[in-house]
Formats: C-alpha cells, sequence, structure tokens
C-alpha cells in the first residue's frame, strides 16, 4: 500500500501543476485573443480551478467507480467550507458583506437543495445531469449580467505579463494542462481503487475523505494566498464559486456521460452534512459574521472528526 499512496501523492502533485498551467495558458490565450477580464474570471478561470476534479470524476466514472466520483464531489464541497476556509481563517479573519457574494451563495444553497432531490431515488441520471449543467448555465448567465450592471469586472489578476505571454509559451501550458490533466487523474484513480481495496473500505469513502482532500488542495492554495496578503474575504468566493461548480459542471457533466449510482453512505448521511455546511455558510454571511480564528478552530475539528467517522462507519 506504501507505493500506492505514493503514486497517490504523485497525483496529487501533477493535478495540482497541470490544473494551474491550464488555467494558465487558457487565460493567456483568451488574453490573446481580445476575451475581456469579466469573461475570464467568471468562465475559464472559475472551471480551470475545478478542472482536477472534473477529470477525477470522470476517470472515475468510466472506469466504473462511480461512488469514487460522487464522493470526491460531495466531500469536496464539505472540505471546501470546513478546511480550505477554516485554515486561512486561523491566519487572517474573512468577512464579505457584498451583495454579489450573497446571491451566489443563495444560488448554491438552491442548488445544493435541487442536488439532494434529484438523487433521492439512489441514482443521478443523464437528464439530471443535464439539469445541473442547465444550472450552471444560468449562474453564468446570472453572474454576468450583475457583472455588466455593477460595472464590475471580476477579481481576477490580468497583469501585463498575462498579456505579454509568448505564443509558444501559451501552447506549453496548454498541451501540459490537457496532457497531464488525464494522466494524473488516471493516476489518483487507480491509487485510490488500490488503498481502498487495501483498507476494506468502499471506493466512495476513499472518494469522500482523501481524493476530495487532494483536489481540494488547489482551492485551499488560494485560500492560503489571499489571506497571507491580506485578502482573506477572497476565499469565501473562491469557495462558493468552487461548489456550485462542482455540483453543476463536475456532476452534471460526467452523470451525462456515465450515470452514477449515489450509494446509501452518501445519501444517508454526507449529502445532508454537505447541506449542513452551507447552510452554515449561509448563516454566518447573511448574518454578517465573521470567520475568525474560533470559528476556523471550530470547523477544522469539525472536518477532522467527519474524516474519522467516515472511516469507522
Amino acid at each position: 500500500m506504501i507505493f500506492d499512496i505514493a503514486l497517490l501523492m504523485a497525483g496529487f502533485v501533477m493535478l495540482l501543476v497541470a490544473g494551474d498551467w491550464l488555467v494558465k495558458g487558457s487565460v493567456g490565450l483568451a488574453e490573446r485573443l481580445g476575451v475581456p477580464p469579466l469573461i475570464i474570471g467568471l468562465t475559464i478561470v472559475g472551471m480551470g480551478t475545478s478542472a482536477p476534479e472534473l477529470v477525477v470524476s470522470l476517470d472515475a466514472a468510466l472506469t466504473g467507480s462511480g461512488g469514487l466520483a460522487i464522493g470526491n464531489v460531495v466531500g469536496s464541497n464539505i472540505a471546501n467550507v470546513l478546511l480550505v476556509l477554516a485554515v486561512p481563517a486561523l491566519i487572517a479573519p474573512a468577512t464579505s458583506t457584498e451583495t454579489g457574494l450573497k446571491r451566489s451563495l443563495a444560488f448554491l444553497f438552491g442548488l445544493t437543495a435541487l442536488f439532494v432531490a434529484i438523487v433521492q431515488d439512489g441514482t443521478l441520471s443523464r437528464l439530471e445531469g443535464a439539469v445541473l449543467i442547465l444550472a450552471m448555465v444560468i449562474f453564468l448567465w446570472l453572474q454576468f449580467r450583475a457583472a455588466k450592471e455593477d460595472g464590475t469586472t471580476g477579481d481576477i489578476a490580468v497583469t501585463p505579463e498575462g498579456r505579454a505571454m509568448a505564443s509558444r509559451s501559451i501552447v506549453s501550458y496548454l498541451a501540459i494542462g490537457v496532457i497531464g490533466l488525464p494522466i494524473a487523474a488516471h493516476l489518483t484513480v487507480n491509487a485510490a481503487v488500490s488503498i481502498s481495496t487495501a483498507l476494506g473500505v468502499s471506493a466512495e469513502i476513499v472518494g469522500l475523505t482523501i481524493v476530495a482532500f487532494g483536489t481540494s488542495l488547489p482551492e485551499l492554495a488560494t485560500g492560503l494566498s489571499a489571506a497571507f496578503r491580506g485578502r482573506a474575504s477572497l476565499g469565501i468566493g473562491n469557495v462558493i464559486g468552487s461548489n456550485i461548480f462542482n455540483l453543476s459542471a463536475i456532476l452534471g457533466i460526467t452523470a451525462s456521460v456515465v450515470p452514477l449510482p449515489i450509494g446509501p453512505h452518501i445519501l444517508n448521511l454526507d449529502i445532508w452534512i454537505m447541506v449542513v455546511t452551507s447552510l452554515s455558510l449561509l448563516v454566518l454571511l447573511f448574518g454578517k459574521r465573521r470567520i475568525g480564528r474560533p470559528l476556523g478552530a471550530v470547523a477544522l475539528a469539525c472536518y477532522c472528526a467527519y474524516i474519522a467517522a467516515a472511516f469507522l462507519t
């Protein structure tokens, strides 16, 4: 199993590098083509940072590990709130009263409720996957319309260096991202399945915990970077956007390709934990509460307890 753990770690590193390079190459290409920063921020960067979850879920579903695919997304959404927001909060408190962020959070809670409702039969079908994709399209349209009305361009680093990125560099970034992500995903899924077999637990448990943690690393890195730069509130938007893309784009696209079974562990426990974490974030932001060190410590403790309980139940 040591070899499988090493392969899993290698897969996570490859996912981080390939995903980051795919985003850089995509942003460079978009800037070269004259795409407005608003569109880059709402689409390319938002979906690009969720690329690890997408390729892992697709690979898992296509290789017969649908439980791992579902576990990856549900576990990632839980980790994003209890881990990705908690760790940066230990460094710098985060709060946000922006109307746009609250709208997005309300959309996330509605999307979470929709997901819970449509999977009660124990399956996420192709039609239901298409509904989730439609939800993603609606979200992007609402974001674009709100940004246009507010006169904002989104918070994204579009630098002079990015505009001057050489064509050769753009091609290199894109090539490494497009080629590296599927390889990293396949490596990660195979190692995760081997580890689940060795531990005697289901693939969905490994997806909910180990794989979800690994695919949430890009969001955690972004949150930590924002906290160290004194812009911890940006981490909240990062988490909300990532969770929306996870449920709508990743599960939508994956289920449209391969219908996904929902195991009893996820159906009876984990999706409700996901609902509670989303509701907690909703209450905090609409109540204008600051996510500081005490709340961060509590959330992190809850995440550790959740991981431990997942392997014991």
